[in-house]
């Protein structure tokens, strides 16, 4: 099991941590949303609760719950900038099956 970040997203979420005080590492997960089922969840992680996972790439800690991880195991988390106004962290996660029209929500295969 493994969740990676991209050389532009370690540089962009280590940024983004030293600027969020007792932030140890980035949080990501899925909830129940929207057309498709699921959306993602990405926030600061303060602490490492019992049952989460914890990968780590280019020294940045990507922190899971074990609901989500069947979900986004195997993801990779890129950073891009699209011009002088979009920029965003992409999810290339191999367990999407579809996503909605409006790109908020995704649905998984069998995990689901």
């Amino acid at each position: 099991m493994a969740i990676q970040l991209t050389d532009s997203a370690v540089q962009h979420v280590r940024s983004m941590l030293e600027k969020h005080e007792g932030s140890i590492g980035l949080r990501l997960g899925t909830r129940k949303s929207g057309c498709s089922g699921f959306a993602y969840v990405v926030d600061y992680a303060s602490a490492i609760g019992e049952g989460d996972a914890v990968f780590e790439t280019g020294g940045v800690k990507v922190v899971v719950d074990s609901a989500s991880l069947p979900h986004i195991d195997g993801m990779t988390v890129n950073y891009v900038r699209n011009g002088l106004l979009s920029e965003g962290l992409e999810f290339i996660n191999p367990n999407v099956q579809s996503s909605c029209g409006c790109g908020e929500s995704i649905a998984f295969g069998e995990t689901a």
